[in-house]
């Protein structure tokens, strides 16, 4: 049985697909570096050293939408790209865990 097929993206600009794209893997890299979560040192390590360039490409894609005249980030349709791009469980990753009464 195929996998059930996701919602269409919303149309975006190029830009606006590239800021998803950045801030998707900054937030992946910052997962792996969150503390709250088990792990080890390298993998966390590894994953703040890649934080860097990461960072600086989505500070360059903003720069450029700021620069174009993209004065507003539409949230609505970039909170619905988040979703299809499974941006909810990605990010969730930043967060703490939930506390199992320890």
């Amino acid at each position: 049985m195929p996998p059930p097929e996701l919602p269409p993206l919303p149309a975006l600009t190029r830009a606006e697909a590239e800021l998803i794209d950045r801030y998707l893997e900054a937030a992946d890299l910052l997962g792996r570096v969150n503390p709250g979560r088990p792990g080890d040192t390298y993998r966390a390590l590894r994953a703040a050293q890649a934080l860097v360039g990461r960072a600086v490409e989505l500070r360059d894609t903003l720069a450029l939408m700021h620069r174009r005249g993209e004065a507003e980030l539409h949230a609505d349709t970039l909170a619905r790209a988040l979703r299809v791009l499974d941006g909810e469980r990605r990010t969730a990753r930043v967060t703490l865990p939930p506390d199992c009464g320890s």
